[in-house]
């Protein structure tokens, strides 16, 4: 993907909690938001999951009610109808569509639809037949790195490589798979890591609370924001306590886009703005006390004081030491 601005993602993910309702009912307030895209995540529970694996802590923690992974996802699972329906209305709303597939029956059937791009989620960047199965594609791809070493990334754009979609295809998310991500464990600086050694778009997948790592990680060069969004945090699911809610994800978009705008060029110059200030800051040489003509100028009778209508106040030194040629008051300005 070329990408002339931060490409800004909502991860709906499963905040819809199994309703197509609620998940047209987000799309609806994410066109007003502004955002790029929406992402929704595409599963057959007993095809992800065995029936006995145990929730994660977050997992426990925001969903009581359900004891295992596969009781809890299977609640939160859309069928391929309602998620084409959901397809159709997003792109009607002139919003990009991305779709993570979380099993091989899923992959099958995403083949038919004309994706923007396909999000590779952490769990599977060393799963092998998933990966070739994507690559096969031949999508824009969206690669997410939690829970993975440089090794790991390069070898998962190896084998999507290999496998019929090129480099130029791929954008890496940097990811930290905790949720929320505490922040001594995000790592920012992995975003210029990956970017100079794998000379790819490379944005962020952000975890944590708020909006002010997202923000960090555009100043640092992040092409793409991926952020879970929700209608409110108040909602029972997994995902909901580190999502944004409308409000603040209208914060983050703008946040973003000032920041693209104060980013400027990799120059420094007086900008449109300064003009017109900087006869009022900068200085003039000026008299601190009556001089009289042929008196040399000294530190003692000769200064810089705004604003700069004289001589200012960067020609100090071809004026110190020299004989005044007039007489001045106090405060005039100093004149050769």
């Amino acid at each position: 993907m070329k990408l002339k601005k931060t490409f800004i993602i909502a991860e709906i993910g499963v905040n819809h909690n199994g309703s197509y309702k609620l998940a047209k009912k987000m799309i609806k307030v994410l066109k007003e938001l502004g955002v790029d895209a929406i992402k929704f995540q595409l599963f057959k529970s007993t095809l992800l999951v065995l029936p006995l694996t145990k929730k994660t802590k977050y997992q426990i923690k925001n969903t009581q009610r359900d004891k295992t992974q596969q009781e809890m996802l299977k609640k939160l699972e859309l069928t391929n109808n309602q998620l084409l329906k959901l397809f159709n209305f997003t792109k009607s709303l002139g919003l990009k569509f991305i779709i993570s597939p979380f099993d091989f029956e899923s992959i099958k059937f995403i083949k038919k639809l004309k994706l923007d791009a396909i999000k590779i989620p952490s769990g599977e960047i060393d799963n092998v037949p998933y990966l070739q199965q994507i690559g096969k594609l031949n999508k824009f791809i969206i690669l997410s790195t939690g829970m993975s070493d440089l090794n790991e990334i390069k070898n998962a754009v190896k084998i999507l490589n290999k496998f019929g979609t090129s480099k130029d295809k791929i954008t890496i998310l940097h990811c930290t798979t905790e949720y929320p991500a505490p922040y001594n464990d995000v790592n920012l600086n992995s975003i210029k890591l990956l970017r100079e050694k794998m000379k790819m778009n490379i944005g962020f997948s952000d975890h944590t609370r708020g909006i002010e790592i997202s923000l960090a990680a555009v100043a640092i060069g992040a092409s793409v924001i991926e952020k879970h969004f929700t209608l409110s945090r108040k909602l029972d699911g997994p995902d909901h306590q580190t999502s944004l809610e409308p409000n603040e994800f209208k914060d983050l978009i703008n946040q973003i886009r000032n920041i693209e705008i104060a980013m400027g060029k990799k120059d420094k110059f007086l900008t449109p703005s300064e003009k017109k200030n900087i006869n009022l800051v900068r200085k003039s040489i000026v008299a601190i006390e009556n001089i009289n003509k042929g008196e040399k100028f000294t530190y003692n009778n000769i200064s810089t004081k705004r604003p700069r209508k004289g001589i200012p106040s960067s020609k100090w030194d071809k004026i110190i030491g020299k004989n005044s040629k007039f007489n001045f008051k106090k405060n005039d300005f100093i004149k050769i």
